[in-house]
């Protein structure tokens, strides 16, 4: 079996593109507009809808939530070193970090740093207590570094 990386990238053509699109700017566009927009048939848009989530090039949908709208107005980046030893261990401090409520978005990274996490929470004291209770308490962590989100642009569709 093929690596999920030597997999053929599963063809696309015109109207799969503006189905993609369109269904990036509005998840909850119903099908009978989605397929007067792209011109096709209602039967056939929702085949090819279907067709584009089994193949994996839509893995769901779901809404944009403003944090700050929750109370959670403190966005922060946190850069996160794993000491040479623990390299081991990648998976394990990606999951546990997947399994905290105040993580928005994890980045496994090349480069100097091994992951960056990133953070809505209410305040400052929050942001301390994450990283102490998280992180400087990790025996697999060597270092962090934490950057205040001031504001965050977030482009969106791809297609």
């Amino acid at each position: 079996m093929a690596s999920k990386n030597l997999q053929q990238l599963a063809p696309l053509d015109e109207i799969d593109n503006d189905l993609i699109r369109l269904l990036q700017q509005n998840a909850r566009m119903t099908n009978a507009d989605l397929a007067s927009a792209v011109g096709i048939a209602q039967s056939t848009c929702i085949s090819r809808v279907r067709s584009l989530l089994a193949r994996g090039v839509i893995t769901g949908f779901s809404a944009n939530v403003e944090p700050a709208q929750l109370g959670l107005g403190t966005e922060v980046l946190i850069s996160v070193t794993l000491r040479a030893g623990a390299r081991a261990h990648l998976s394990d401090f990606m999951q546990q970090m997947r399994e905290r409520p105040e993580v928005i978005q994890v980045f496994f990274m090349g480069g100097s740093e091994d992951f960056i996490v990133h953070l809505a929470v209410r305040d400052s004291d929050s942001v301390r207590e994450f990283v102490l209770e998280n992180l400087s308490n990790n025996a697999t962590v060597a270092s962090t570094r934490t950057n205040l989100v001031f504001e965050h642009f977030h482009k969106g569709p791809l297609a």
